[in-house]
């Protein structure tokens, strides 16, 4: 009787350790799924973006312009697949970024992000289809989400990006 409890015992854990194990899976995909929406939302950007989930629950930080930009970036953190809350811990801190943009011209930047995307040897399918006033538009294919978004933070590192669109395809698009 001891034995077979002792066997009960330790499958529950067994079982309750993969169900933590896949929780951790679904959150990890739901945060990089919610830093690419943050990172490539339209009209606006949010610099520094990271999101972080804890049971569908999603925590953002980073920076945006203004308020209208922070309750935007929410709603879209908002309609990931399988977030249930969103803590919103978004700076606003206003920034003059168009003397940046202005200050780097759309061929340097696309120069600098394909240079910049050509060593990473994860990014061997990811291209520049197009910049336009700092705004660069990547496509290609990535295996997975997190190369999706490494692709898109890869962008970011360059002078003169103020934003990225991503048209990358991954296996996990749903």
């Amino acid at each position: 009787m001891k034995q077979m409890a002792i066997a009960v015992l330790v499958g529950g854990m067994a079982m309750a350790s993969a169900t933590v194990a896949r929780a951790d899976v679904k959150d990890a995909w739901i945060s990089t799924q919610a830093t690419i929406a943050l990172l490539t939302m339209d009209g606006f950007s949010v610099k520094g973006a990271t999101a972080d989930t804890t049971d569908g629950r999603v925590t953002i930080h980073g920076r945006v312009g203004t308020d209208t930009d922070r309750t935007k970036a929410e709603q879209a953190v908002l309609k990931v697949n399988g977030v249930k809350a969103v803590d919103n811990l978004l700076e606003i801190a206003p920034a003059n970024r168009q003397d940046m943009v202005l200050a780097v011209a759309d061929a340097d930047v696309k120069d600098g992000v394909e240079a910049s995307l050509k060593t990473d040897t994860m990014m061997k399918d990811v291209t520049v289809t197009s910049v336009d006033d700092g705004v660069v538009r990547l496509a290609g294919k990535a295996d997975n989400p997190a190369e999706n978004l490494r692709a898109i933070q890869n962008a970011y590192t360059v002078p003169g990006v103020s934003r990225v669109a991503s048209d990358i395809q991954t296996p996990n698009d749903e």
